[in-house]
């Protein structure tokens, strides 16, 4: 379902040292414990609980926004409650979505660390976290988005949506022509992370 293709050159590597705020999260984290505010059991738990989201989750929130007009104007509003909706647990953090139109693409980026929708993309691809695309795709997103297959026609403003820790996007693309008689569930098959990120477009090829 993530639908993820090769992108042109190795992102780069960034498991080495740990940043500032990984070591400042981890001192944090075992102070709680030793505090008994929660346990290390927990920790575990959540973690288990967020590495089980996938792509397929945000799809279904696309799926349903192409099918229910009513149900896409509450995520434009408030895409946690939308989630809810669907019986999804997306965490606390307020994700915004952003939806592509004829004139406007929409791309992601977490320009300072690599803040990202897990509950409804699941874990962030590796080139989303490198150097080279969370500071390239601010100045140059035509020609990044181009590196990926997506050539964005001139007369189409390309708008970056720089994510934080206090706040996450998901880009709500365009259903693709020719998908009337799907239903939703075949709709949410067309929709791929990289497409909630803006990276790619849902494709349909009629059988």
């Amino acid at each position: 379902m993530s639908g993820h293709h090769p992108h042109p050159g190795p992102p780069d590597s960034e498991d080495g040292s740990w940043t500032r705020e990984q070591l400042m999260a981890a001192a944090v984290e075992a102070l709680l414990v030793r505090k008994r505010v929660f346990t290390p059991a927990d920790v575990a738990g959540a973690l288990d609980y967020w590495a089980s989201r996938t792509p397929a989750d945000g799809a279904r929130l696309i799926a349903r926004s192409w099918t229910d007009n009513a149900f896409a104007a509450r995520v434009m509003d408030s895409v946690n409650a939308g989630a809810v909706e669907l019986g999804l647990d997306i965490g606390h953090t307020r994700v915004v979505a952003v939806a592509n139109t004829p004139k406007i693409h929409n791309v992601l980026v977490c320009t300072l660390c690599s803040c990202y929708p897990i509950g409804l993309l699941g874990d962030s691809p590796g080139w989303y976290k490198s150097r080279a695309y969370r500071s390239r795709v601010v100045r140059e997103p035509r020609a990044v988005l181009s590196e990926f297959g997506l050539d964005i026609p001139e007369d189409v403003d390309v708008r970056v949506h720089d994510s934080t820790a206090d706040l996450r996007y998901i880009v709500v693309p365009m259903r693709p022509t020719g998908t009337e008689y799907l239903t939703e569930q075949e709709l949410a098959g067309l929709v791929t992370r990289d497409c909630m990120i803006g990276t790619a477009l849902p494709r349909y090829i009629p059988a």
